[in-house]
């Protein structure tokens, strides 16, 4: 795999960690707030922060993933496209059924990550 693929997915799982650390760690912080475009109120309720709090897990075991896939995995390129093209599936769903920015804020690293393995 290429250094540009590599610094690429990284960053995706950086990214995924960001997510993760707002979902699951400041939940109802004014960023998450923002973020997710939720008031305050709503992060506050026992349902929601419950859901936030899962979510951040599974988007954190998808930048750990990601991160197993370039630095231990000897089938690197494999799993880090099968990765890609999950987020990229997530964050076009998101695009069609909540905010169409979706494909581009969390799936547009991801595409340039996913593109860049095949040169």
């Amino acid at each position: 795999m290429s250094i540009i693929s590599t610094v690429l997915i990284v960053f995706v799982a950086l990214e995924f960690f960001y997510i993760m650390y707002l979902e699951t760690f400041a939940t109802t912080s004014g960023v998450t707030s923002r973020v997710f475009n939720m008031t305050k109120e709503e992060l506050k309720r026992n349902s929601v922060s419950t859901l936030f709090k899962n979510q951040g897990v599974y988007n954190g075991l998808i930048g750990v993933g990601l991160l197993y896939s370039v630095f231990l995995s000897k089938t690197s390129l494999e799993i880090s496209r099968v990765l890609l093209v999950y987020i990229i599936l997530v964050a076009l769903y998101g695009s069609l059924t909540s905010d169409k920015k979706i494909i581009l804020t969390q799936g547009g690293l991801a595409i340039l990550a996913l593109v860049s393995t095949f040169f």
